[in-house]
């Protein structure tokens, strides 16, 4: 009778109303810092566009690590549960609570290997199942993307690690992009390379400290034989991906139709 008078008495001083109004004040700190940060972090990104990924890869670091120690620590300085409590609270109550979790603290261990095992990094263009887009964070539980329509994409952590992801551009800002390009078999290849090497080195998203390479290779197509040009730039920063494959398409069609390289739908059997 007295243990049960002795652990009523624990738990009651454990949640005192003092010790879980500062509980609360201290974990709204820790998101308005969290916040401040992000907004800092958003400024200098715009500031120092070069140094963009490596400041949005601080930030996640940062915001990851301030949320898990900074909420572990704020419960062990506000409660300060003793080891009788931790006994009281254990057993039973300990199964039940670790089964009812166990799926975020698995997410929470597979965002620390992401973080650190680094298979992309927040600012990645990334291919995961069917979706495509940007890393934008990596949080306790879930990575959030985003896709090139706009749309927020939200993966747990663990699935990361069971399944096939590809990074575009591995941290680098620069990424390459293929732009493929349809001819008429019977045209001129040499002619149609030239017109498109131009079009790329001089475009305004083109990063042309890396080679740009255009591959040709005959494929079928609605039961015909067509030349298929894949087009291989890097751009120079995957913010402008879109931007630089209508930049090409655009253009390139415009200069190959200008110089009469026939497509596939009207193709004849004289070169032009």
């Amino acid at each position: 009778m007295e243990t049960n008078k002795d652990l009523s008495l624990i738990i009651f001083d454990f949640f005192k109303l003092d010790k879980i109004l500062l509980f609360l004040f201290l974990i709204i700190c820790v998101f308005i810092i969290i916040k401040i940060v992000t907004a800092w972090s958003d400024k200098l990104q715009q500031k120092f566009s070069g140094k963009r990924l490596v400041i949005l890869q601080v930030t996640t670091v940062f915001s990851f690590v301030t949320y898990l120690f900074g909420f572990l620590g704020i419960f062990y300085y506000v409660f300060q549960p003793s080891k009788e409590l931790l006994v009281a609270v254990g057993g039973s109550a300990a199964v039940a609570f670790g089964f009812a979790l166990k799926d975020l603290v698995g997410s929470m261990i597979a965002g620390f290997i992401l973080l650190f095992d680094r298979p992309f990094q927040v600012g990645d263009r990334v291919s995961f199942g069917d979706t495509y887009g940007e890393i934008k964070s990596i949080g306790l539980r879930s990575v959030r993307l985003v896709t090139l329509d706009d749309n927020l994409v939200t993966i747990p952590n663990s699935k990361f690690l069971t399944d096939v992801v590809s990074s575009g551009n591995s941290g680098a800002l620069d990424m390459m992009v293929v732009i493929p390009f349809y001819f008429s078999i019977y045209q001129n290849l040499e002619k149609a390379r030239a017109l498109l090497h131009e079009v790329v080195i001089t475009s305004r998203f083109v990063y042309l400290e890396k080679p740009v390479s255009i591959v040709f290779e005959e494929v079928a197509q609605a039961n015909n034989f067509v030349i298929k040009a894949s087009v291989k730039a890097y751009v120079i920063d995957v913010k402008y991906e879109k931007s630089f494959l209508s930049d090409i398409t655009n253009r390139g069609n415009k200069v190959l139709n200008e110089h009469k390289i026939l497509r596939p739908l009207n193709s004849g059997h004289g070169e032009s």
